[in-house]
């Protein structure tokens, strides 16, 4: 059996191992990674041989780790890294090859919509009813989405929401608001199986389900890069959050929200913390756009939701659909009892 694993920024590695009895056995780790002294790959493979083929990641790696001699050197992979692999071999861990993606386009709705169907879908996979997905969010009337564990009282300013006609939602992942009106951002959701990311901390996880988006940011000229745990930035500054969640039944739901054309005034009338990350930056008055993807691309906003989805599928197995009525169905009740109710939005008042 063969496992491969790329770590991000860094090299491919590649793991050739045969189980017997429960153990591994025969283990040959190879890839173009470095690693002095030269002998430190027969210490590898001698560390691996013989661990239980149930062995977690954090466990390989252990094992690695204790029988690496202090002056060995890993340059460009790690010992978790090689643990990630040895599960893949042994199909406890999964790559992208090994899925086939559903691909859903912008379909205009109720933003609290979208919101819902993070919810709909992820129970769809978790029963194994449909493939991993990718989509992209188009919303019809402007919205706030705060995070899971975001106090309302302390991210909104009702005065200033109620003047510009904006509600608020509150959505099932962490991290911070998202400020949204029509065509003002590029906000897609990946959802999968959590096996995509065995042997990944959190924060690595968001680096490595974004690696897609941070090469199609390159083909538009975009020298675009990960700041822990959730930016993506430029060397122009940041471009996107992401927010990650995983829930029942083995799935991953993650989604990135970028900012094309934001109205940075409306923005901070609406959000308080906006007015104190600005003040922070020693931004005294916005009176302006924040407008990352429309300045560093050049592009207009179609054109860059186009160029995201083809890069996606010519990178990975995929097949557009839409949504289903079920789905839609569903995901509308969830809006009516759940992302609509004042019990939901204001749990953390």
């Amino acid at each position: 059996m063969r496992g491969e694993y790329k770590v991000p920024g860094g090299k491919l590695v590649a793991v050739d191992v045969e189980s017997t009895d429960g153990r591994l056995a025969r283990v040959a780790v190879s890839g173009d990674f470095f690693l002095e002294p030269d002998e430190a790959l027969d210490d590898i493979n001698g560390a691996l041989t013989g661990m239980p083929d149930t062995s977690s990641v954090a466990e390989l790696a252990g094992a690695i780790a204790s029988r690496l001699d202090s002056s060995a050197t890993m340059i460009g992979f790690t010992p978790e890294a090689v643990g990630i692999a040895v599960r893949r071999a042994l199909g406890h861990a999964t790559d992208w090859s090994d899925h086939t993606f559903d691909v859903i386009g912008p379909v205009s709705m109720d933003p609290r919509m979208h919101v819902a169907l993070d919810e709909v879908i992820a129970a769809e996979l978790a029963r194994g009813e449909i493939n991993p997905s990718l989509r992209i969010w188009e919303w019809d009337q402007p919205l706030v989405v705060i995070g899971s564990f975001q106090s309302y009282r302390n991210e909104i300013d009702d005065e200033g929401r109620a003047k510009h006609g904006i509600n608020v939602v509150r959505r099932i992942t962490g991290g911070g608001a998202m400020f949204m009106e029509p065509g003002n951002c590029v906000t897609y959701s990946l959802v999968v199986p959590v096996s995509l990311v065995e042997g990944l901390s959190f924060e690595r996880s968001y680096e490595f389900l974004d690696q897609w988006v941070m090469g199609a940011l390159a083909e538009m000229g975009v020298n675009a890069r990960y700041v822990p745990l959730n930016d993506i930035a430029s060397d122009k500054g940041k471009i996107a959050g992401a927010a990650q969640r995983r829930v029942t039944g083995g799935v991953v739901v993650h989604h990135v929200t970028m900012a094309y054309d934001i109205d940075a005034d409306k923005m901070l009338e609406v959000l308080r913390i906006g007015r104190e990350k600005l003040s922070d930056k020693g931004t005294k008055s916005a009176n302006k756009r924040v407008d990352p993807l429309r300045s560093q691309t050049q592009l207009p906003r179609d054109q860059i939701i186009d160029a995201f989805l083809a890069h996606f599928e010519g990178r990975y197995a995929a097949t557009r659909r839409d949504y289903s009525e079920v789905e839609l169905t569903a995901a509308r009740q969830l809006v009516d009892t759940k992302f609509s109710s004042e019990e939901w939005t204001k749990r953390i008042p």
